[in-house]
């Protein structure tokens, strides 16, 4: 099994992100890691909580879980640091503001998506 560097993982990992938005297909074509690899990166990256969309979609397609994301990431920024969270990302201050007055009409995760990838069930009697 071929192992990559922290800077190839960071590369692609920029290169996924908004503003850039570039597809696994494209990434894989440019260099030459295999597409099973890449979206494994992407989905190990979701589960830490980073902003990786699943598609190349513009921001309002995104998922629930990633406006989310952005949602809690963005909760104690003021107008500057929104806008140049939102400069880095591709996004707009008033998407932003649209999906936190959303938030609370989007559905709750089932407990077992919820549960952080190291932590098991605590089952009671």
């Amino acid at each position: 099994m071929r192992r990559y560097s922290e800077a190839v993982k960071a590369d692609v990992r920029r290169r996924m992100s908004p503003p850039h938005m570039q597809s696994v297909a494209q990434i894989s074509d440019e260099l030459g890691i295999h597409v099973m690899t890449l979206y494994k990166w992407s989905k190990t990256w979701r589960l830490q909580g980073e902003v990786v969309p699943a598609s190349e979609k513009d921001p309002d397609g995104w998922s629930a879980s990633d406006k989310f994301t952005v949602v809690l990431e963005t909760a104690g920024l003021n107008a500057t640091e929104l806008s140049a969270y939102c400069r880095e990302r591709g996004l707009y201050p008033e998407q932003v503001d649209r999906w936190r007055q959303a938030a609370p009409t989007w559905p709750t995760a089932s407990v077992p998506e919820a549960l952080d990838a190291n932590e098991k069930p605590v089952l009671t009697l």
